[in-house]
């Protein structure tokens, strides 16, 4: 009603000012005539009694115009509603169809719409998420066609007590749109590299005669798959392959995990070892030459990580498949002596050099830091080892350090006011930032060296001047034994770091029952030669009578999952919960029937961990890795922060499940 007015308001021409001129014309006339001045009065009474009525009709013809183009729009809008080329459909919020288009009736020809929830008659559609979020639309299929369906919720009955709300759907038919994608999907380039992991070690293990069938049958089974996906294949160097493959067939290399890889290890025409491969595929990048880059490191992480697997890069995401059996020891040490090589300049030319290695340390841990510190001290630099708090796992092999003021042993903060960008970082025995004594280290320095033994996790250290991670060692102590004896021709070492570096190793490799290849011992005898006492080493393992008694305790709590798989959960009680645990582990692989066990503790800061152990038929590191943790096949753990025990243990067990679901 206001806005009429305001329309009349508008449109009606001003006639006051007129009006007004008159009446004061007639005034001056009945100043000089009476008469005269009354007459005047009489017609400008009259004007104004014809200007109202004029003005009147004029607003009413206005207003009658207005009311007929409303109701034409609104006979146009819906007649368009009920003519709409796409289906348009009315629900209350119970789900329930109250009115719909003659174009929603195509859909269903024989059905009767009225009143039908909506899931009876699309089964794949949400009703609830389009009430509950703030989503623009959905997508959903029905029959061979998919349509994209906008909604509007609708107040009606405002002016009354009892609002009512409807929901309007929209439905846009996407079926072309939606196919083309899919082609283009399908058609997507995916670049993958296949190495034969152990070539050398293949041709080597097999007469000379027999070499040619092996090469052969290699190179028939790798283009024998590549033909299955209509690959475009090219073998670039005598171990290296380069496959071309639309992504509609990854799916299904997926879905069969990789079994090119199960295919190779079946190769015996007289070789003694298993051929192996190491795939690296990149997928999702923008170009050919960023899919290369995918490809080439994810080669570079699935071979770090032991080789034998395929690892799937999707940008930034990874996917891993395979890796089921142990690394493959390389005997020769030829790596070794080129990362010794490397490292002396940087040692050199470098002011200072800190040690680093995981929180949590273990005699691995601290023993490589040792070596590590008197590689940089015989250089005639000054070294420094970050070291926060010396818990129960070291505590017997660091009392033999720690009145030596020799060895500089600083925190994180006193590490991070010392380092300068000119400073060396080198970090050992993990390669997870967030695993490290003091991760602000690695942002202060750009010259960081690394050296680690465990399989690598899709979180790592990225900038770094030289990368030495080998799974196949046995620990980190290993491959830094062999670092010493290159990096300088005097192998001056002290008895009591000889004896820290063999603790580190028998630590890892179970007192030599695990992860022991032919370097190991040549590792354990380098050190033995330089004064290591093997009746120490041993005493550094002696447990008091607490720590024995709360490791059998928390063995008595074990319980079996899935026949063969013993899951502990360490007593709150126990002083020193990480060491016991991983003793504990190890100590349920004795009993027969047992194939891998896990230990579940917390430490008094709230932090959950698991340790996990196996006989190699279990791969203890892939189910850690579905936890957050890492490690070997053998031998790995995970942390966890804001779960219960319980809540721990049902994570473990979900991820032992899935692991053997993808296995089957």
């Amino acid at each position: 009603m206001k806005a009429k007015k305001r329309v009349s308001k508008l449109l009606a021409t001003n006639t006051k000012i007129y009006l007004a001129i008159i009446a004061l014309f007639g005034i001056v006339i009945g100043v000089y005539n009476p008469y005269l001045g009354i007459l005047s009065g009489i017609v400008l009474l009259f004007l104004v009694y014809y200007n109202w009525i004029s003005n009147h009709e004029r607003s009413k013809k206005w207003e009658n115009y207005i009311e007929d183009l409303s109701t034409e729009i609104d006979s146009a809008a819906r007649y368009a509603i009920l003519n709409l080329p796409f289906p348009l459909t009315l629900l209350n919020l119970d789900g329930k169809v109250t009115w719909y288009n003659s174009s929603f009736t195509e859909l269903f020809p024989d059905t009767r719409l009225l009143g039908k929830d909506i899931h009876e008659l699309v089964s794949s559609f949400s009703f609830e998420k389009i009430t509950n979020e703030e989503s623009e639309y959905t997508d959903t299929k029905l029959g061979e066609r998919y349509y994209r369906i906008y909604h509007n919720i609708v107040e009606v009955n405002k002016d009354s007590k009892d609002n009512r709300y409807i929901v309007m759907l929209y439905w846009i038919d996407i079926t072309d749109y939606t196919k083309l994608k899919e082609l283009y999907d399908d058609e997507r380039a995916i670049v993958a590299i296949v190495q034969v992991d152990n070539y050398e070690d293949v041709l080597k293990s097999t007469k000379e005669e027999k070499r040619m069938f092996v090469l052969a049958e290699i190179d028939r089974k790798v283009n024998l798959w590549a033909s299955r996906m209509n690959a475009v294949i090219k073998k670039y160097q005598k171990d290296h392959y380069m496959l071309v493959f639309e992504n509609k067939f990854l799916e299904n290399l997926e879905a069969k995990r990789f079994a090119i890889l199960d295919d190779m290890r079946e190769i015996d025409l007289g070789n003694k070892s298993p051929v192996t491969l190491s795939i690296g595929v990149g997928s999702l990048g923008r170009n050919l030459s960023k899919l290369e880059e995918y490809a080439y490191s994810a080669l570079e992480l699935g071979l770090s990580r032991g080789g034998d697997q395929a690892v799937v890069r999707m940008k930034g995401d990874f996917k891993f498949y395979g890796g089921k059996t142990k690394a493959v020891e390389k005997r020769n040490r030829v790596k070794a002596r080129v990362i010794a090589h490397g490292l002396r300049p940087l040692i050199d030319d470098s002011p200072k050099i800190f040690i680093m290695g995981h929180k949590y340390p273990d005699m691995d841990c601290f023993g490589a830091a040792i070596g590590m510190f008197r590689g940089v001290v015989n250089r005639g630099k000054d070294a420094y080892i970050v070291l926060n708090q010396v818990n129960d796992a070291i505590f017997s092999v660091f009392d033999m350090f720690a009145d030596n003021e020799e060895y500089n042993f600083i925190n994180g903060e006193e590490a991070l006011e010392m380092i300068t960008n000119k400073d060396l970082l080198v970090v050992v025995d993990t390669h997870r930032p967030s695993f490290t004594e003091c991760p602000e280290l690695l942002g202060k320095t750009d010259r960081v060296v690394l050296i680690d033994h465990h399989r690598v996790g899709t979180e790592q250290i990225e900038k770094v001047v030289i990368r030495y991670t080998e799974p196949y060692a046995s620990s980190t102590c290993e491959l830094v034994a062999e670092i010493l004896q290159y990096i300088d021709d005097k192998h001056k070492i002290e008895k009591i770091e000889a004896e820290a570096m063999l603790a580190g190793i028998a630590v890892d490799t179970k007192n030599f029952s695990f992860k022991t290849g032919v370097r190991t011992f040549e590792a354990a005898s380098f050190l033995r030669r330089l004064g290591a006492d093997t009746t120490i080493v041993k005493q550094l393992f002696q447990d008091d009578i607490e720590t024995f008694v709360a490791r059998s305790n928390l063995v008595s709590t074990a319980s079996m999952f899935r026949d063969n798989i013993a899951i502990a959960i360490c007593p709150p009680e126990i002083i020193n919960p990480q060491m016991v645990s991983a003793q504990g582990a190890d100590e349920l692989l004795n009993i027969r029937g047992i194939t891998a066990s896990f230990v579940i503790g917390q430490t008094n800061d709230e932090l959950i961990f698991i340790s996990g152990r196996s006989l190699g038929d279990i791969n203890v590191q892939l189910i850690m890795e579905k936890l957050g943790g890492g490690g070997h096949l053998e031998v790995a753990g995970a942390q966890l922060t804001g779960v219960t025990i319980e809540e721990a243990k049902e994570k473990l067990e979900h991820a032992i499940n899935e692991f053997f679901e993808k296995e089957e």
